[in-house]
């Protein structure tokens, strides 16, 4: 998605920190509804996997996904899938390519996502 008038300005990455960017189109638009329903914990959200993705500190916040969910194929690499729980439901998925220093949202919504219900 090319930035156009209107748009948010997203500040750049400095010093550690990764570039954030939309996976899919699903994941911006539910970046919006999130940040829209939790403003300070969507910020908390961006804040921690600007600073470091993998972080494994909190693991009931921001964890590796596991089992058919613990890797996607994204520009054609697989990589590890992680999840950082920012409300109750509101969940934001990434994949991190480390090389180009980079997290790509590829799901985000502030409703619990359906693919993990049994």
């Amino acid at each position: 998605m090319s930035p156009k008038r209107g748009d948010d300005v997203p500040p750049p990455p400095v010093g550690g920190e990764r570039r954030l960017r939309f996976g899919t189109g699903e994941a911006a638009k539910g970046w919006s509804d999130l940040c829209a329903e939790a403003p300070r914990s969507a910020r908390r959200c961006f804040e921690s996997l600007r600073a470091d993705p993998l972080s494994a500190l909190r693991p009931d916040r921001q964890h590796r996904r596991r089992g058919r969910l613990a890797a996607r194929v994204f520009g054609g690499v697989e990589l590890p899938q992680w999840e950082y729980e920012v409300t109750a439901g509101g969940r934001v998925r990434y994949v991190v390519d480390e090389a180009v220093r980079t997290v790509h949202f590829v799901h985000a919504s502030p409703r619990h996502p359906k693919d993990t219900d049994a």
